[in-house]
């Protein structure tokens, strides 16, 4: 019997994947479970294992190509094909049937891929590729097919100069008009010199700027960028372009929770084996601030705004290979102690790259701490679907003017600086400032329990 081996669904975000390598080849025996292929999509990278034990008996998907979820990658045969019964005995010919003679092979031609159905039902034979043509995936030359789209004309920024799905929608949404001709001014008199005529920016093409390209020079260090990098790159450019970023930042007195923590991180540490830090407190408070502002746990799809009953955040990690984003799922229904363990679970999990992609998808708001060493704020880029990002600055002591008993005074106090980037598309700064302004509260209130 034949199985099929598909790509799998790897998170709700994850529309598609890169085969990165095979681990078996054609006529492999394998068993259940076995890993089969590693593949590689824009959350994670993983290997793809055997639905049953058998023989490979055929490989569809070549390393380096990137298919959609479901696509076929390969074909197994979990039991020798049953032998085929017996033909019947060939009867006398009945008189009046005329024998057919068999049909002349037909001379060897151009290659031809599968025919397609034609308009009229009709199958009509497709040209096959030519060597050396760009290779696309099924969903782009699905999406290129319903727009009319000729895909040589769209620059690719996926891996090897793929057109990617983004690469198309991008496309989509930018002015595609031909420039108008540019008509030429007249030559100048002898003796008098050229008169410098504008170009009208309404008849400079879009897109017409190329940065240049820099030329390594000896010395220098060349490093070429790992898929992780290149697709965080590609995530942080579609962000910017879609999303008209607002930033706002807010001063927040950290005193009481840095009291706390010094109270506690001792018999803390002892006990569950790791440090109390700063960060599951500010999870804690924004999981609260989202509660009383649900358009901040919101997600953007299509023309609609999507206000999400789960909150789940996720906490930016940095690994060796770039960034990551596991999520913390329901945090606005988890102690402190719960979510400083699962804090912890998931850094160690990213750090030695067992992160599953389930647990990279589905965040619905994101808090980044970028650590210490000088950090006093900076303003991050929102995590898409999202619509905002909470970034954290180092907590130092300051001397501020504070109130006692009526009078001013000057304290030396725990500050740290809270910037929170917000998409001006659904939220408008009212919104922004209030919910900041709340989680600011939150933490200045230091109201926490282990």
């Amino acid at each position: 019997m034949a199985v099929e081996v598909v790509m799998p669904q790897m998170g709700e975000s994850v529309v598609e994947g890169t085969i990165t390598g095979w681990l078996v080849k054609e006529g492999d025996q394998v068993a259940e479970d076995q890993p089969l292929v590693a593949i590689s999509t824009d959350k994670v990278d993983t290997e793809i294992p055997s639905p049953a034990a058998g023989v490979i008996a055929r490989i569809v998907a070549k390393e380096g190509e990137t298919l959609p979820i479901g696509a076929l990658l390969a074909v197994i045969e979990t039991a020798p094909a049953k032998p085929a019964a017996p033909a019947a005995p060939v009867e006398a010919a009945q008189p009046g049937v005329e024998e057919r003679a068999p049909q002349a092979a037909a001379p060897p031609g151009p290659a031809v891929a599968p025919a397609a159905p034609g308009g009229d039902g009709r199958a009509v034979p497709r040209p096959a590729p030519e060597p050396g043509a760009p290779r696309y995936s099924p969903l782009v030359a699905r999406m290129a097919a319903e727009h009319g789209i000729d895909l040589s004309r769209i620059r690719g920024t996926g891996l090897g100069g793929r057109v990617t799905k983004r690469d198309v929608l991008k496309y989509l949404e930018s002015p595609r008009e031909a420039a108008a001709p540019v008509a030429r001014p007249p030559a100048p008199a002898p003796g008098r010199p050229a008169p410098v005529v504008p170009i009208p920016a309404e008849r400079i093409a879009p897109g017409a700027f190329r940065a240049p390209v820099y030329e390594p020079r000896q010395g220098d260090v060349v490093e070429p960028f790992s898929r992780r990098r290149k697709i965080i790159a590609e995530h942080m450019v579609y962000s910017k372009t879609h999303a008209p970023h607002v930033g706002t930042v807010a001063q927040v007195d950290m005193t009481r929770v840095v009291r706390f923590r010094e109270a506690h991180k001792d018999a803390f540490r002892q006990r569950e084996g790791f440090n109390l830090t700063i960060l599951p407190m500010v999870v804690v408070a924004t999981a609260r601030a989202l509660r009383e502002f649900p358009r901040m746990n919101a997600s953007v799809a299509g023309d609609s705004l999507v206000v999400r009953k789960e909150i789940n955040i996720g906490v930016a990690v940095d690994t060796e290979e770039g960034l990551l984003v596991p999520v913390i799922r329901g945090a606005d229904q988890k102690s402190l102690l719960g979510i400083a363990r699962e804090i912890d679970v998931l850094a160690r999990k990213a750090a030695a790259r067992q992160i599953t992609a389930d647990e990279l998808a589905g965040g619905s708001f994101t808090v980044s701490n970028p650590g210490r060493e000088g950090n006093l704020f900076g303003l991050a880029i929102i995590n898409q679907p999202q619509v905002g990002i909470l970034r954290m600055g180092e907590i130092k002591k300051t001397p501020v003017v504070i109130e006692v008993d009526g009078s001013d005074v000057i304290a030396i106090r725990h500050i740290m600086y809270l910037a929170l980037s917000y998409d001006h598309r659904v939220i408008d700064g009212v919104l922004g400032n209030r919910f900041l302004y709340r989680v600011a509260r939150i933490l200045e209130a230091g109201e926490f329990a282990l």
